[in-house]
């Protein structure tokens, strides 16, 4: 209920005009982004905030946590994954380019020479920001404060074979749908890389990137992609403050009980985890605020190192 509460309650979400930026993250390559900054932006916090599956830089918990984080004097970049928010490559974005993440974090330490900056991120983007943490280790930039994130998918192949409980059938389907949409229009666009061909028999999430994503990606196989792309390996090496926030009730989120060891000895990782929430979704009560408890969560975390 609350999955899906959180996917059909609409809310008006009022922030300012956000400036919005191509940035290269890979030759010939540009991902969107949409930057809200402060008067004094050098001065303020910056957050850096990953979407998840098929999201994009308008989804709703991107939008809250932009308000949210603007409402305490931080900046707010909203990064659309490659191909996300109306971009076009002739790659696909996937679970382990975390390098596109470092990237956009290195062009704003760059281009608007910021002091110091967090990283956000909600499923997979939690995954990525996550891998990114824990592959910078302790040669992360010194302007990185921390990391947060929402549910995020740490054990790829756990969560995708979780996605095909015949309980989760109806997120597997939505979430393969989008895929398969997506991949007929780069199919229009780029006849000479894609072919639909690879999309015979494709039903379930593992199928598409066993077929696609692998194959288009430079792995093997969907077994190669999971093992190779997940946070859970680099996890005791994230040498910066980071919350996971996870729901025990997520539908197809799992974190294996090594991946938790892990976690649970690294004392710059705080896990919380609470017995509702759903995937990403904490919709409560409006206390004093809009009842998007995660975002929340995640802001007031962050507000601690700005």
């Amino acid at each position: 209920m609350q999955t899906i509460a959180a996917f059909l309650l609409r809310r008006r979400v009022r922030l300012p005009p956000a400036e919005s930026r191509l940035v290269e993250v890979e030759p010939g390559i540009s991902v969107l982004c949409h930057c809200h900054w402060q008067a004094d932006r050098k001065s303020a916090l910056t957050i850096l905030i990953v979407h998840g599956l098929e999201g994009s830089s308008e989804s709703q918990y991107m939008l809250g946590i932009a308000a949210k984080g603007l409402a305490l004097g931080m900046n707010v970049v909203r990064m659309n994954q490659r191909n996300c928010g109306g971009t076009e490559s002739a790659t696909l974005y996937h679970s382990g380019r975390s390098d596109d993440v470092a990237a956009v974090a290195r062009h704003i330490l760059d281009h608007d020479r910021i002091s110091r900056f967090a990283l956000a991120g909600f499923s997979m983007g939690g995954n990525l920001v996550l891998k990114l943490a824990g592959e910078w280790g302790s040669a992360a930039p010194p302007q990185l404060r921390a990391v947060a994130t929402v549910c995020p998918a740490v054990d790829l192949a756990a969560s995708a074979d979780a996605l095909h409980l015949k309980s989760n059938r109806l997120y597997e389907y939505y979430f393969v749908w989008k895929l398969r949409q997506r991949l007929r229009a780069k199919a229009r666009m780029f006849p000479e890389v894609f072919d639909l061909e690879r999309l015979s028999g494709v039903f379930t999430l593992r199928d598409f990137d066993d077929r696609v994503t692998a194959y288009y990606s430079g792995f093997t196989g969907a077994d190669d992609y999971y093992s190779r792309s997940s946070a859970a390996n680099v996890l005791d090496r994230v040498a910066v403050p980071a919350l996971i926030l996870n729901a025990a009730n997520d539908p197809f989120i799992r974190i294996l009980p090594e991946t938790r060891k892990k976690i649970l000895a690294n004392p710059k990782i705080e896990f919380v985890e609470t017995d509702d929430g759903g995937h990403c979704s904490y919709v409560g009560r409006r206390d004093g605020y809009d009842g998007f408890w995660a975002e929340r969560q995640v802001v007031e975390f962050l507000k601690r190192f700005g």
